[in-house]
């Protein structure tokens, strides 16, 4: 007399499971049409050098693969001894042959070690190991064809360079309206707020500033074309006292004026009270959280698959660098996105020895005694 409700138990468990399991990973009930391989670095005659080097300036090809087809996990770990080897070796990828990249970033901050440290953490889409294992889980759709590079940027070889890559090979051509996944790096060394003379985020001449149109704001990307925003990491090392997170979030879609606007730096990635410690959800979390002084370091997550944000014609993502811009932090950042091919030209990776993160000589609480001047980077 236990057989119904115990089968009744079982398929409500199963539907729950169901439910809660992301639209883009394939249903384990049903059975799957494509065929599964693999990129790796294993080594071809079966013996165990399965590890890589890169030395400085070449470019390895780790994925070229022809469609149609789907990565679903990326895997990276990699031995380099030289400092910051996270910000100097570079990752790209390119669809269907097109000659600029839809993903080109620092392979730290891909992986949301923005400030070029590696720490714990793990989301539904990126995880970092405490054994400097890196993953993805990202979906990447390519008609045609599929191709990922890491360049060694720095000065020492890499000397293990480990990947595992899984992609689906599909029966069938893609649909038509597939959108290509999209990665961007960006950075401020610092952001240049618009005054050094002010003893703590509340001062009045701060708190009676207004930023209506996001002029000035720290952008983390801009997209022309129709498709949707997915998320970003985002890093800071702060050159000043007091909280970095004063700034709200704005978004630009389909226009000039922001048409979504947050209330701070925590409040966007989903925190409160400047986190209060560190913390790690599906969507959202903070990994570090450093303390209100110069010199601090923290790294945040967001990613918006409960509601990607969808744009037909263009889009501008960023946030102020406190309230209305008066801070003079160092942000780094990598936005997240689909979008339809062609995709606008990326910025110019800054030079490398430009993205090491490095405090500034910026004025204000807890770097200099002078005022700032926004035109110098330098204390009057």
């Amino acid at each position: 007399m236990f057989i119904r409700p115990l089968i009744s138990v079982i398929l409500l468990t199963s539907f729950a499971a169901r439910a809660q399991m992301p639209s883009f990973m394939p249903d384990p009930t049903r059975q799957q049409t494509y065929t599964l391989d693999r990129s790796s670095s294993r080594e071809s005659t079966g013996a165990n050098a399965d590890a890589r080097t890169v030395t400085p300036g070449q470019t390895l090809t780790v994925l070229d693969v022809d469609g149609p087809g789907s990565i679903s996990h990326i895997w990276f770990t990699l031995d380099d001894s030289e400092p910051y080897a996270l910000k100097r070796i570079v990752l790209r990828m390119y669809w269907d042959g097109e000659t600029t990249p839809s993903v080109e970033t620092p392979i730290g901050d891909f992986f949301g070690l923005g400030n070029g440290i590696y720490y714990k953490w793990e989301s539904l889409m990126l995880s970092a190991g405490a054994d400097k294992a890196l993953n993805s889980c990202f979906p990447m759709p390519y008609a045609k064809h599929a191709r990922i590079t890491i360049t060694d940027e720095g000065k020492l070889p890499l000397n293990h360079l480990y990947w595992n890559i899984d992609y689906r090979v599909n029966a069938e051509p893609l649909p038509a309206d597939t959108l290509y996944f999209h990665a961007e790096y960006r950075q401020a060394q610092p952001n240049k707020g618009w005054t050094g003379n002010w003893y703590e985020n509340g001062d009045p001449i701060v708190n009676y500033r207004r930023n209506l149109d996001g002029k000035d704001n720290y952008e983390w990307f801009e997209a022309k074309g129709h498709g949707q925003f997915v998320g970003v990491t985002f890093s800071v090392l702060q050159n000043q006292d007091a909280w970095w997170g004063e700034g709200n979030d704005m978004f630009q879609i389909d226009g000039d004026a922001p048409t979504i606007v947050g209330t701070g730096g925590e409040d966007y990635f989903l925190g409160s009270w400047a986190f209060g410690g560190p913390q790690e959800f599906l969507l959202h979390g903070a990994p570090v959280v450093g303390k209100e002084l110069a010199g601090e370091r923290s790294s945040m997550y967001r990613f918006h698959f409960d509601s990607p944000i969808p744009f037909t014609k263009s889009m501008r993502a960023s946030i102020e660098h406190g309230h209305a811009n008066h801070r003079s932090d160092n942000f780094y950042s990598v936005a997240y996105w689909y979008q339809a091919e062609p995709h606008m030209a990326f910025p110019p990776l800054p030079d490398v020895d430009q993205r090491i993160p490095t405090l500034q000589f910026v004025g204000g609480p807890g770097n200099s005694k002078g005022p700032y001047d926004p035109n110098s980077l330098h204390p009057r």
